[in-house]
């Protein structure tokens, strides 16, 4: 190979790991901003009748958050994860804002979320499995 065909190869390679390196910052980026809450991706995000509860995983750990439709007055809430075969970790009590995080390792296992605020709930059934 001549020098001008090995500089075009290199020049390539570098204008890749740079178009690779932004779009992984910029990905990063918006994804860290996102959650304040949980670390991780989102992968799930369940509405019900007064709000809704967000789903996170990274690396085995499942982490979820309950947020009211209406915020700004106490009410009661909570939100649970549990993984198949385990028990569940809840946080549960009167909050303004969101009920959780909740994190639990849940390996490659099922897990099921349960979240409440006021009246209104849902449960996921065996997710993630």
């Amino acid at each position: 190979m001549d020098s001008g065909a090995i500089r075009r190869r290199l020049a390539l390679g570098l204008a890749v790991l740079a178009a690779a390196g932004l779009l992984a910052f910029t990905g990063a980026g918006s994804a860290q901003a996102a959650p304040a809450f949980c670390s991780g991706r989102k992968v799930r995000t369940l509405p019900f009748t007064t709000g809704s509860v967000q789903v996170f995983k990274r690396s085995g750990y499942v982490c979820a958050v309950t947020f009211p439709s209406a915020r700004g007055a106490r009410g009661r809430m909570s939100v649970s994860v549990q993984a198949r075969g385990g028990r569940p970790v809840m946080d549960s009590g009167h909050f303004a804002h969101h009920a959780g995080p909740v994190t639990l390792y849940a390996g490659h296992r099922c897990v099921r979320i349960k979240a409440s605020v006021g009246s209104g709930s849902v449960s996921s059934g065996w997710i993630l499995c």
